[in-house]
This record gives structure tokens, C-alpha cells and sequence, in this order.
């Protein structure tokens, strides 16, 4: 996860929050099932107590990551982004040349991308496919079955 993160105020905001929550909340969680399991004899036979520990380890390196992407982030502003091409935190519409059938998707962060919430990832194929499109052009997304033509039909920023 090298790079710079864009991400908006809000999800910037949720991130860091979870970065607090696992911080202190999940690391006294972990550091109770350490001393729990502890408790109950010998450690070299102790599945539980080997159970715990991988589960600091698992948690310390979320916190690591989530770090890195928190020191690495830039917050964007939506009302300095450039609204004749798509970009990060557009909101595109684009309809399937061959279907006719149209949907709109807001560009966002990897972090951020939820696809019940019609939010993409400018990582994803059809992200990166939109990225640097302007109204009327067409983009080719490269999928499993085979190549797909949208043309973008609108770009708008909330």
C-alpha cells in the first residue's frame, strides 16, 4: 500500500476512528485473552493461548497498515476538482454501449469503495478505465468476458 491515498473528509475521519478504536479497544481486548489464556497452565500446549497471541499479531499489523494509509493520505476538496474529466470523487454516469443500460458510480478510494453504495475504486478496472474520461468519451473496460465499451454521459461532483 505504497502511494498517496486520496480520500475525502469523511473517510479520512471513519479511518482514523478505526485506527483509535483498534488501538485501545482491540488491544485490551487481545491483551485480556493473552492474560485469560495465560491463566490456564502450561504455554507450549496451550492452543488457546497460541490462538490469542496470533490475534495480537494480526491486529498489530491492521494498525500498521491503516497507519501507513492515514500518513500517506490527502484529503481531497470537492469544489477544486476539475469537473470536465472523471476523476477521484466524481460521480460518472455511463451507459453500456451494447446494452443501452446506464448506472452511476462515484469514484473514491480503494479505503472507501463500496459497491452497495455505488462507490468504485479508482483501482478497480472500470475505475481505472473512467479515470481522466470526459463526457461523451468512450471507455473500454477489460473484464473476463471480454472487453466492454461506456460512454461517459455525465460528470458531476456533490
Amino acid at each position: 500500500m505504497s502511494g498517496i491515498n486520496y480520500l475525502t473528509k469523511e473517510g479520512y475521519e471513519k479511518l482514523k476512528a478505526e485506527l483509535d478504536e483498534m488501538k485501545t479497544k482491540g488491544r485490551k481486548e487481545v491483551a485480556a485473552a493473552i492474560a485469560e489464556a495465560r491463566e490456564k497452565g502450561d504455554l507450549s500446549e496451550n492452543a488457546e493461548y497460541d490462538a490469542a497471541k496470533d490475534a495480537q499479531g494480526m491486529l498489530e499489523l491492521k494498525i500498521s497498515e491503516m497507519e501507513k494509509v492515514l500518513s500517506n493520505s490527502r484529503i481531497l476538496d470537492a469544489s477544486q476538482l476539475d469537473m470536465s474529466k472523471v476523476t477521484v470523487l466524481s460521480n460518472v454516469l455511463i451507459k453500456n454501449t451494447k446494452t443501452g443500460k446506464t448506472v452511476k458510480y462515484t469514484l473514491v478510494s480503494e479505503s472507501e469503495a463500496d459497491l452497495k453504495a455505488k462507490k468504485i475504486s479508482v483501482n478497480s478496472p472500470i475505475g481505472k478505465g473512467l479515470l481522466g474520461k470526459e463526457v461523451g468519451e468512450i471507455a473500454t473496460i477489460e473484464t473476463p468476458r471480454g472487453n466492454i465499451d461506456f460512454e461517459v454521459m455525465n460528470i458531476s461532483i456533490d
